[in-house]
């Protein structure tokens, strides 16, 4: 195997997937080896050392597998951002838009408290959709976003600027231009 030096290492390239056009990172080769995955627990958590962090969001789907790993190192809660109808007790919702068409995700209208400080997390930021409706339904519960951290950033998407405008702290461990 190569020399793996940083989290970007660990990251394969699926070519036209998942359709012709798309250059797919997919962080699984990543999350499947113990060092890389620990490095970028590691590094996801560094820019926010001495925050209060109250409880940690992760984004479905790959964001409950970085957030539940971030929320064990920190001994806080964890809190899942879920598609549609996917959470068992009462929920809130947002809509947000997609390529083509639109999507929904919920949160559990008891899963945060006014105050609290919350750091949302994901795998990969794209046009910043998912993230932008996650932090709303946590501000709408009264939560505070510390900050945002993904693994990935696709710049050329956009999602960034999104989030920065909406007065968000961005964190990506590494970036890919194009698509």
């Amino acid at each position: 195997m190569p020399k793996t030096t940083s989290v970007k290492d660990y990251i394969r390239t699926i070519v036209d997937f998942p359709h012709e056009g798309i250059m797919f990172r997919d962080v699984t080769t990543l999350f499947a080896d113990p060092r890389g995955f620990r490095m970028a627990i590691d590094q996801l958590l560094h820019p926010y050392a001495g925050e209060r962090i109250d409880k940690v969001v992760g984004l479905e789907a790959r964001g409950f597998i970085l957030g539940g790993a971030i929320a064990h190192q920190l001994s806080r809660g964890f809190v899942p951002v879920r598609k549609k109808g996917k959470l068992p007790a009462a929920t809130i919702a947002e809509d947000y838009q997609l390529e083509y068409g639109e999507a929904v995700v919920e949160i559990h209208d008891d899963a945060l408290s006014p105050g609290e400080k919350v750091l949302v997390v994901d795998d990969l930021l794209a046009t910043g959709g998912t993230a932008a409706a996650g932090i709303k339904l946590c501000e709408r519960l009264g939560a505070e976003i510390v900050g945002c951290a993904f693994i990935v950033d696709l710049p050329d998407l956009g999602g960034r600027k999104r989030l920065e405008a909406m007065g968000i702290d961005v964190h990506a461990l590494c970036d890919y231009s194009g698509h």
